[in-house]
């Protein structure tokens, strides 16, 4: 019993240190670890957002190890179990990003924008080479899918929390003024992970998240489409752990040089996404009444 208490005493001084603290003490035993925890630690240090938000089964397929060796490797760093070491990682992915203070005193120190208007047109030229580097890179059959998606989906649910947020609000009002099934998960009475629990295969949930995401949003997008949802991921990469958990992803890039993401080309693609699917559906009404005036040709033909 007494030592029992003395070891649980031990883990709560080893935890105390959080995040830098373990990725400190599973740098110094990488060398020293078996060949599939070795691995484990390789892929904790090198991408710890993935190790943050992937499953189980996700990770160990990374790593290139059996699920049971991420148990062994908790046990290994004095955890009761990978769901605690795991915690710490999410824990720091949530609270790592700088405040927006320490952003802008990162702007003073590399910009010469100083005035308003200095920084508005910094902003803009920003933007515009975001847009640009958008209109480059975007695929065509992604595109053409994410709006098939949209047409033939019963209902649409739209998440994403934080700065990511106006882009579905925006998705919100402009679906429902095509008079479209729409629900924004808008995290009210907590309830986001309930509401979401009921979707299945002819329902179409939209996640927007950016680094650094937002645990929730990734969790919840992997139990839609594990559940037969379809899921469009709009995020920035294809290391992003929304992508796994996505039927179709549209990347939008990560310019890490820049402390404040732009929202203008998330919202420039939601806009070009209704708007495309407004032809669509507009288009749909035209081929039934086509096809009907053929049809009423042909049996006036045989009479």
């Amino acid at each position: 019993m007494q030592q029992s208490a003395v070891r649980s005493a031990g883990k709560g001084r080893e935890h105390e240190g959080g995040f830098e603290s373990l990725m400190a003490r599973i740098a110094g035993r990488l060398d020293s670890l078996p060949r599939q925890l070795r691995s484990i630690a390789q892929l904790a240090l090198d991408s710890p957002e993935t190790f943050a938000l992937g499953t189980a089964a996700e990770l160990a397929q990374a790593a290139g190890v059996q699920p049971s060796a991420l148990v062994r490797f908790a046990t290994a760093f004095d955890f009761d179990g990978f769901a605690a070491l795991r915690q710490v990682f999410r824990s720091h992915l949530v609270t790592r990003a700088p405040t927006y203070r320490e952003r802008i005193q990162t702007l003073r120190r590399t910009s010469s924008a100083a005035t308003p208007g200095d920084i508005l047109r910094t902003q803009i030229d920003e933007a515009v080479t975001g847009l640009r580097h958008f209109s480059r890179t975007l695929d065509e059959r992604t595109l053409h899918s994410t709006v098939d998606l949209l047409a033939g989906s019963s209902h649409v649910y739209l998440l994403a929390a934080r700065r990511s947020f106006p882009v579905v609000s925006y998705l919100a009002y402009a679906l429902a003024q095509l008079e479209r099934r729409v629900t924004l998960l808008d995290g009210i009475g907590g309830m986001n992970s309930q509401i979401a629990a009921v979707l299945g295969p002819r329902d179409l949930l939209i996640v927007v998240s950016f680094r650094s995401y937002t645990p929730e949003v990734i969790d919840i997008a992997r139990t839609a489409r594990s559940r037969g949802a379809a899921v469009v991921g709009i995020t920035d990469s294809r290391s992003s752990p929304l992508v796994p958990c996505s039927t179709v992803s549209l990347l939008l890039g990560d310019d890490r040089r820049t402390p404040f993401r732009s929202l203008v080309e998330p919202i420039v693609l939601a806009q070009s996404l209704v708007i495309a699917l407004g032809h669509r559906l507009s288009e749909a009404p035209a081929r039934r009444n086509g096809a009907r005036r053929n049809g009423a040709r042909r049996n006036g033909a045989r009479r």
